[in-house]
């Protein structure tokens, strides 16, 4: 039984993470005019990279969604999206410990909340599919495993070979 869930669990982990991360990026998108707006309460960029960075940061969370979405490069998108989760967790704690009312921003103009405990415990709890991807890249159903034979890490921890004689796997390389 656990030969099979694993490997599952790996890819609704992965999905999870990507679902995150293309929501986020999607709901800034729509109204990049606000994201900016939410980017310059927070003061802590230089007024010349507020804009930069608001209107860049949505197409780089939907990147890295798309990349877990597919499973290519999973492990290097797992960091990614644990590095700009850290990004959120930093700007948040400090704002709410210099006292800033603020909309904390992370899903745009569709999901407004005060920064504080509540969004910082979010984020974490968000965050941690991506964690799960950066340590334990889940490559059933990858662009990963069917490009460059990479191994599903649910798929070892659960004790199977790397060889799968199941067809719904593909054929993965030992690293």
């Amino acid at each position: 039984m656990r030969s099979r869930v694993l490997p599952i669990a790996g890819l609704l982990i992965r999905l999870a993470a990507a679902t995150v991360w293309l929501t986020a990026g999607f709901a800034k998108i729509i109204d990049l005019g606000h994201f900016h707006d939410q980017v310059e309460q927070y003061r802590l960029l230089p007024n010349p990279l507020e804009a930069p960075f608001a209107y860049t940061l949505p197409f780089v969370e939907i990147l890295v969604g798309l990349y877990l979405l597919v499973g290519l490069l999973t492990r290097v998108a797992g960091i990614a999206a644990c590095a700009l989760m850290i990004l959120f967790l930093v700007a948040q704690g400090q704002a709410w410990a210099r006292g800033l009312v603020l909309d904390c921003g992370c899903f745009g103009s569709i999901a407004r909340e005060q920064v504080g405990a509540t969004t910082v415990a979010r984020d974490v709890a968000l965050g941690l599919p991506s964690l799960v991807m950066a340590i334990w890249p889940a490559r059933l159903l990858s662009l990963d495993s069917l490009l460059f034979g990479l191994p599903d890490a649910f798929v070892r921890r659960a004790g199977l070979p790397d060889q799968l004689p199941n067809p719904g796997y593909p054929p993965f390389e030992r690293n």
